[in-house]
């Protein structure tokens, strides 16, 4: 099998040889080159063709976001954003995954972290990822591009809900889906993102602004109100629990699932302790199988759970629609573009 050839970009000498030194243990990846900022990094790229990048956000002489939009006109190319965990650091880095980038590292410590090591599986396990991406997937549309009509949907019916998983590539698809709902949603909307602590705050303030719904970061014991998407904290899993007929989300730090906290796996199974619910569950574009077995335990307890996975040709990487088509637990497979209608076609039709 062939390397996964990577091109490092970053000011920081340190940081350039620790991504080497930990992406080199992996005998599926081969550092072809380091670069000491964007401008550096476009000409290694025309001269090396890597299969992946990554990238730096705060750099000198040319920053992480101007390189990437370069890098997505010229030679469109699977980018991991390399990112310390400040408030600016997070809307940069949420900001590029919207310009193509195809998934974030936190930095643990910091510009400088001299405890990478800590996030050593993460930075291998992403960047094989990223060789496999499909970033020609990535959706060009915008919300004043789409223009698109819904059917009315019937409010009264409040025992729907729509719970949504997602990982590797999902920001952008996030903003396809959401941004394509309508304001008189009559139904909560529940999402799990695997994604760094920190970074999932900037991600539900940049969506809330494109969105006609609102979008927030949840918060442990806040009741779920029609027409709002909770986006699970990162490091935290989100569950939703009843109290007196009303739905209420509760976060916690117990163990990751699969490497995982947030866990998708979590959040679906716990819809199916619901009463009279009827979910309308969508598993996007990411790697893994994260989903899946939430989804058949909520599809064993509440027949009529409505499954929507996201296209192999729309998908950054075909890895968790996949497993869950594999089971056979889709009842829908659709285009990113068409999974906002199918969703409000699932409401509409009611299942009850």
């Amino acid at each position: 099998m062939n390397k996964i050839r990577v091109l490092i970009i970053d000011d920081s000498a340190f940081m350039r040889r620790i991504l080497t030194d930990i992406l080199e243990r992996d005998a599926r990846i081969e550092v072809v080159a380091a670069a000491r900022n964007g401008r550096d990094g476009l000409e290694k790229m025309e001269a090396l063709e890597p299969d992946v990048i990554t990238l730096d956000v705060e750099m000198p002489v040319m920053d992480g976001l101007t390189t990437l939009e370069i890098i997505m006109q010229k030679r469109p190319t699977p980018v991991v954003m390399v990112s310390s965990l400040t408030k600016e650091g997070a809307d940069s880095t949420i900001k590029a995954l919207s310009l193509g980038a195809v998934d974030v590292i936190q930095k643990p410590s910091g510009s400088i972290s001299l405890d990478m090591e800590t996030v050593q599986y993460q930075v291998i396990r992403k960047v094989i990822a990223a060789g496999g991406a499909n970033v020609t997937a990535l959706p060009t549309s915008t919300k004043q591009e789409k223009q698109r009509t819904h059917p009315r949907l019937r409010a009264e019916n409040r025992r729907n809900l729509i719970a949504i998983g997602t990982s590797t590539g999902g920001p952008r698809a996030l903003q396809e889906v959401l941004t394509s709902l309508p304001r008189e949603l009559p139904v909560p909307v529940l999402i799990v993102q695997h994604m760094p602590k920190g970074f999932t705050k900037s991600l539900s303030e940049r969506l809330n602004r494109l969105a006609e719904i609102t979008i927030k970061e949840a918060e442990d014991g806040e009741r779920l109100e029609q027409g709002t998407a909770y986006i699970a904290p990162g490091d935290f899993h989100m569950t939703v629990r009843e109290r007196g007929g009303e739905w209420y989300t509760v976060l916690d730090q117990t163990p990751a699932l699969s490497g995982h906290r947030p866990s998708v796996n979590r959040l679906f199974s716990s819809l199916s302790d619901l009463a009279g619910v009827t979910p309308s569950v969508v598993v996007m574009t990411g790697m893994g199988a994260d989903g899946s077995e939430g989804l058949h335990k909520l599809k064993q307890k509440i027949r009529h759970t409505y499954s929507i996975t996201q296209s192999e040709g729309t998908c950054v990487v075909y890895g968790m629609p996949k497993a869950a088509v594999k089971s056979g637990l889709s009842d829908e497979v659709a285009d990113l573009e068409d999974i906002s209608k199918a969703l409000i076609l699932s409401l509409q039709n009611g299942r009850e």
